[in-house]
């Protein structure tokens, strides 16, 4: 029972032993568990700092992203706007040097059918003539088979051919 209720050499060696650990711990242990504290408080200060800086940074960052995302935006809207403007024209011009073409091709066209049709109209005359001058040379010949009916023929032509000259 003596640890129970302890004497008084007990006591004074108790607390003769806590004085010297206490010293001993004072003297050394709680300057460097201290000094740990405050150098581990310091660490995490900074390092609270440093998250603060970085997160400043990340939102600048944002925003400067957002800024450049903006303007990638524009960009390619201006860049689609000049396409759509190139391309519209292109394809006017595209129709102006086809309708030009066609009309280029039609008129070739009319022009060489316009030929042909001369050309046709020419030979249909000069058939026609040729038919009609060897109609003319039978029914002269059949008229002509008398003697004064060729004399009456030939002062007929002699007397129109006087009179176009004359003219």
């Amino acid at each position: 029972m003596s640890l129970i209720t302890p004497d008084f050499g007990l006591l004074f060696w108790m607390t003769l032993i806590f004085g010297i650990v206490f010293f001993v711990l004072a003297k050394f242990g709680f300057p460097a568990i201290t000094g740990m504290v405050e150098k581990r408080s310091g660490k995490i200060e900074d390092s609270l700092r440093k998250a603060d800086e970085a997160e400043k940074k990340l939102a600048s960052i944002a925003r400067e992203q957002e800024r450049l995302l903006e303007e990638a935006h524009l960009e390619q809207s201006r860049i689609l706007k000049e396409a759509s403007e190139a391309r519209e024209k292109i394809i006017s011009t595209a129709k102006e040097e086809a309708s030009r073409e066609a009309e280029k091709i039609f008129n070739t066209a009319k022009t060489q059918i316009e030929a042909e049709r001369e050309s046709a109209i020419r030979d249909i005359r000069h058939q026609v003539s040729l038919i009609s001058l060897e109609l003319a040379e039978k029914v002269i010949r059949k008229k002509l088979e008398d003697g004064n009916e060729q004399l009456a023929l030939l002062d007929r032509m002699v007397d129109e051919a006087s009179k176009t000259r004359l003219n």
